[in-house]
This record gives C-alpha cells, structure tokens and sequence, in this order.
C-alpha cells in the first residue's frame, strides 16, 4: 500500500512541480527535445504556420533552421511553428512485487520511478502534451488515458500506486506493449529497477528506438552487503541476509559489478538512439534529469532549480 504520509511530505515532489511551472515553453520543449533526440516528426516544426523567426541557439535541433532566411540574415536562424496538435507521451511503469526493493535513502525503488515520471509529466504537460500512464506486471498491463492538469497527474498516480504489489515482474510484456505504440515519434518512457533489463531486454528497446525516442529510468537499489540496518530482507522471499555475509569486500564487489553493468547498459542505449536516467534515489534523479534538461538552457529558472533554490 502506499505511504501517505512520505507522499505528503515528499520534498522532491515540490521540486518537480516547480520545474514545470518555473519555465518558459520555448525551454521547455527544448529541454524535451534533449531527451527525445533527433527524429522525423510532424509535431515540431513541421509545416504548419510560422511562429516566429530567431537565431539560432545552442540546444535547438538542427533541422529547424531556416536556410533562406539565415542566408539573408548572414548567421543561423530558426523558425519556430505553430504546433496545432499535441504530442503523445507514454509512461511505463514496471509494478512488481521486485519494484519494492529498498534504495539508499530509505525509498522503495517504486517511488523513485514514480518520481521519474511525475518529472516529464510536469514537463510534457507544459508543453501540451497528451499523457498515457502504461502500469505491467506479471498479471496485467493496464493503460490509464489521462486528462488534465499536473495536480490530476499526481492524484491518478498516487491511485494507481496505492497497490498491494503482490504480483512478479514481466517486463517482456510492457516492451511488446511499447512496441506495438502506433503513434510513431511518440516519446516512450520505461521506469523500471537495475535488475530488470537482459539483452533481450536491451535488444527490444533498440527495435523501439528506431521508430520512437526511447527514455529508461533505471532505479539503482540498496547494495545488501552494504546495508547498516541489520534487518535487510531479500525482497521477494522475505529471508534476512546473514550478517557474515555483509562486508566491505562483498559491497565494493557489488559495487562495481552494478557499475559495470549500469555503464555497459547505457553504451548500448546510447548506441541504439535511446537515453539512459540512472539514480539510486528521487533527489539524485531530480538532479540527473535537471542536469540532462539543462543542456538545452542557460536560463535562471534552471540555475535556481539545480541549486535547490526552487525548493
């Protein structure tokens, strides 16, 4: 079931909402652009009315510049469109029982993931998105249509969340359901823990990429061997760990066995057109994702919020 009381009192969560409302549009579908990467689309930029003409700026994708009128003007120049339909954005959210691990700051890594997506809702939905929340485990996938504002976003979340997480894992059926996503160009997202993807797995969201830009939230989890708490459980068959077995020989390999997997994991999404969030908690996620969005703004509203002066 879910916390109440850590949903009310989550300070990343205000955070999230201040991101959204902090910034501009033309930021903010700059920033979404950084994550989406380069693809064909008809949604930005396409052939609908001319908005505006500007120079072009570090961050703005290069097929929105303008060539006669960078010619005339002697320097880059991007014309910005009228948008006159919204973009699709889907969130996948893996619900198993493994979604409850335990990460480093007391989190589980369900809430972590739950966060990830409430960052590009706040986002998206500035930017008029159309959201589709996708929820899979091994007894069903079940895809909530929403409507409505961020503070909708969070309640229809909070609903869907308030689960007895009972059920394992099956994230080869969330990636037949991504794949088979019409709306080609529509940005898919798939939260899910370190333990989760295979090659298969990885294989699959290269198949996804090529027709749709593709976003992994990958929660890293509490390392057992590390663990203070001397009551760490395994996760799905409840036995403690033996305390023999934590020390810092068995953490430090983990550690590294973890790193080499999470970095050879993001060459490979990398290499596939595909973008890989890792965090071990909802305050290094936020800050991952500002740190990504960011690229495609200087602005004070960014500046503030990777400070925490948005808090």
């Amino acid at each position: 079931m879910i916390d109440r009381f850590a949903a009310a009192d989550d300070p990343v969560r205000a955070r999230i909402e201040a991101l959204g409302a902090s910034l501009s549009l033309p930021t903010v579908r700059k920033a979404l652009g950084i994550l989406e990467g380069e693809h064909a689309s008809a949604r930005r930029g396409g052939s609908d009315d001319v908005m505006d003409i500007r120079a072009y700026e570090p961050g703005d994708e290069a097929r929105l510049i303008d060539w006669r009128a960078s010619a005339r003007q002697g320097r880059p120049m991007v014309v910005q469109r009228e948008r006159r339909v919204t973009s699709r954005v889907w969130l996948l959210l893996d619900v198993s029982r493994e979604m409850t691990g335990a990460c480093e700051r007391g989190e589980r890594a369900w809430q972590v993931a739950a966060n990830a997506l409430r960052m590009f809702a706040a986002l998206s939905l500035r930017r008029s998105d159309d959201i589709s929340l996708v929820f899979g485990d091994a007894s069903s996938i079940t895809r909530v249509p929403f409507h409505g504002g961020f503070s909708q976003f969070e309640r229809t979340l909070d609903e869907a969340l308030d689960r007895d997480w009972s059920q394992g894992r099956n994230i080869d059926a969330l990636l037949d359901y991504a794949r088979r996503i019409r709306d080609r160009d529509a940005l898919i997202v798939l939260a899910t823990d370190e333990h989760a993807l295979r090659d298969r797995h990885v294989a699959a969201i290269g198949r996804i990429a090529r027709t749709h830009p593709v976003v992994l939230i990958d929660v890293a989890t509490l390392n057992p061997f590390a663990a203070r708490d001397a009551a760490v459980t395994d996760g799905v068959s409840g036995r403690y760990v033996p305390a023999f077995l934590r020390s810092r020989k068995s953490a430090e390999q983990v550690d590294v066995h973890r790193g080499f997997v999470a970095e050879a994991l993001r060459r490979e999404l990398t290499r596939c057109g595909s973008r890989l969030i890792r965090a071990a908690s909802s305050e290094a996620m936020f800050d991952e994702f500002v740190r990504l969005v960011s690229l495609a703004s200087v602005s004070p509203a960014f500046n503030q919020i990777r400070s925490g002066g948005a808090r």
